[in-house]
């Protein structure tokens, strides 16, 4: 039995760190890291119809519905198999319950869902200092990092950028969708899966947010 076989669903607020963290943690323990955005937002610098679609409702600080998510999620679970680190999805309590049902017809429930917690002061601080690569997905801090607009990604070389979506007003409709649609998936998993639920404070340094969340993921290797 592989003991890195996981299956780990992370929330949190945006900004709060889950790409960083997620990559971090997949580099660590080989779990494929899966993050919807990252998917949506290669599609939309590639301008197929599905980027289209979702830039519909991500430029305006929206979640792309459920549905679409869900597609996404479900296409990329067939091809690759039940052993992924999610990045913000599920994001509403319709994509957690059909995730759950993906999972039992596979016979392989969660072993984790994590929450990183960050004040909205904070959020908004870090989404306006925001710098992204819409070719791979990373993300950085303007200030902390020194990148620009129009630098290359220290990753992949493709030019940096900020998002369409990385406005003070986006920011506010994002934190509002967050509060409506997102928290409720913390009430679904703390009440359907309270064993397996973890809260981590997203305002600690990387490197202590980083040694927590590898402590849950070594804890729950051991238990299988």
């Amino acid at each position: 039995m592989n003991p890195l076989r996981q299956r780990i669903v992370l929330l949190g607020p945006p900004a709060s760190g889950k790409g960083t963290q997620a990559d971090r943690l997949s580099s660590t323990f080989g779990i494929p890291h899966v993050s919807t955005g990252a998917l949506l937002r290669t599609e939309c610098a590639r301008g197929t119809l599905l980027g289209r679609e979702a830039d519909a409702w991500t430029c305006k600080g929206l979640l792309v519905p459920d549905e679409l998510a869900v597609r996404i999620v479900a296409a990329w679970m067939k091809e690759n198999g039940p052993r992924f680190l999610f990045d913000g999805f599920p994001r509403t309590v319709t994509q957690a319950e059909h995730l759950d049902k993906a999972l039992r017809d596979l016979e392989a429930p969660l072993d984790l869902v994590i929450l990183l917690e960050l004040p909205d002061e904070e959020i908004r601080r870090r989404i306006l200092e925001r710098i992204s690569c819409l070719a791979c997905g990373a993300t950085f801090s303007a200030s902390l990092h020194g990148h620009a607009a129009g630098d290359p990604c220290p990753r992949c070389g493709a030019a940096l950028v900020r998002r369409n979506d990385d406005t003070a007003e986006a920011i506010e409709e994002r934190l509002r969708v967050y509060r409506e649609s997102t928290l409720p998936v913390v009430g679904y998993y703390q009440k359907t899966a309270p064993s397996i639920f973890h809260r981590i404070d997203a305002g600690e340094g990387s490197d202590a947010i980083f040694a927590k969340l590898s402590e849950l993921l070594e804890d729950n290797k051991d238990e299988g």
